[in-house]
Parts: C-alpha cells; sequence; structure tokens
C-alpha cells in the first residue's frame, strides 16, 4: 500500500468521527436516546446507528467503488429524501406516549434502521469522495471501513455527551425527562421538514431536471 494510500486511510477513521457529528445524524440519534435511561444503553444507541451506518456505507459504498457506479440524481435526491421523512417519523413517535417497554425497543432495532438509512443515503457520497482521492479499489475499500469504524466512535461519544446531562437531570426531575425527550422529537420534525423541503425545492426532485450535489 502506497504512503498516500495508507495516510489517506488514516485520515479517514478522523474524517468517520466528524461525519457522526454531521446535523442530521446528531438530530436522528438525539430523538432516540432522549428515551433511554442510562448512560450505557444510550452509548449501545450510539454503537447501534453506528454499526447499521457502517454496513451499507462498506456494501453500498463499496459497490459504487469497486464497479466505479454512476448514481442518477434523482436516486440521491431520494435516498436523501428517506432521511428526511425518517426525521420526521422519529420525532412523531417522540410525541406521542410511550409505555415502559418503549427504551427497551428503542435500544434495538430502531438505531441500527436508523444508522442502516442514514448510511445508505450517505454511502454515495462518501464513496464519490474516495474515488476522487484514492485510485486503487482495495485502498478505498479500506478508506470506507476505516471511516465506518470512526463513525461508530463518533457516535457512541456524540450519545454520552447528549444523554448525560438529560439522564442526570431525568434522574432529579422526572418532568425534565419528558420535556427532553418532546423537545428532541419536536426538533427532529422541524429538521426532517426543512430537508425534505430543501431536496424538493432546491433539488428539484419531482422536476424533470433534478440536481443533487452529494455531501
Amino acid at each position: 500500500m502506497l504512503p498516500d494510500a495508507f495516510t489517506a486511510i488514516l485520515l479517514g477513521a478522523l474524517l468517520g468521527l466528524r461525519h457522526a457529528t454531521d446535523a442530521d445524524h446528531v438530530v436522528a440519534v438525539t430523538a432516540i436516546v432522549a428515551r433511554e435511561r442510562s448512560l450505557k444503553r444510550a452509548a449501545w444507541v450510539g454503537a447501534l446507528w453506528g454499526i447499521g451506518h457502517t454496513l451499507t456505507l462498506v456494501l453500498v459504498g463499496g459497490a459504487i467503488v469497486a464497479f466505479r457506479l454512476v448514481i442518477p440524481p434523482r436516486v440521491g435526491l431520494g435516498l436523501e429524501f428517506g432521511v428526511a421523512l425518517m426525521l420526521i417519523l422519529l420525532g412523531f413517535n417522540n410525541l406521542r406516549r410511550h409505555s415502559h417497554d418503549a427504551p427497551q425497543e428503542s435500544g434495538r432495532a430502531r438505531p441500527l434502521l436508523v444508522g442502516l438509512v442514514h448510511g445508505l443515503a450517505g454511502s454515495a457520497a462518501v464513496a464519490l469522495l474516495v474515488l476522487a482521492t484514492i485510485r486503487g479499489t482495495l485502498e478505498a475499500l479500506a478508506y470506507l471501513f476505516v471511516f465506518g469504524l470512526g463513525t461508530i466512535a463518533g457516535m457512541v461519544a456524540v450519545t454520552v455527551i447528549l444523554a448525560a446531562p438529560a439522564l442526570y437531570a431525568g434522574h432529579k426531575v422526572a418532568r425534565f425527562q419528558t420535556g427532553i425527550r418532546v423537545a428532541a422529537g419536536a426538533l427532529s420534525i422541524a429538521f426532517g421538514l426543512l430537508l425534505a423541503r430543501e431536496l424538493i425545492v432546491e433539488g428539484g426532485l419531482f422536476s424533470a431536471v433534478p440536481t443533487w450535489d452529494p455531501h
């Protein structure tokens, strides 16, 4: 492996850590972790989100890199629109009343599914970035994998940072925990609607000539 490629792969781990702090990722995981009642479970939410994200990133992004696939603008916009819809659904789910079993459910399937959707939407952009910087296919695939590991670590850190104050205050005042869950739900809905509007109006998702700028 060339020194430049090795350096780029190591950089991928750092970029993966930063990628975990993207606004849509933080909003989504906040909506989920707001319902958790222990720091350990909150960290597990972040890990599952990162694992789901990495799975689709490596599989879909790897296919783009290996076969030099071209993603049509409407497909790229559609994948990002799926993230917008998911954020809206997460928000509404937080605003509903939940039984005491809800945190256990959210700590398993939900963050993994959310991570899968986010990874699917972001895989094309990351793969295109890799193709622009790394020529070799094996090196590019290694970059995607290391990037995914960095994202897992970053999301665990993000969820712990987000959950710690809320959990501490929630143990002191039960009503505060409910307020955080409602606020996180409202934020998720608002962000999802703004993202959907951007994709439809500025990206032209349903227009004759859509414009997609992977980022």
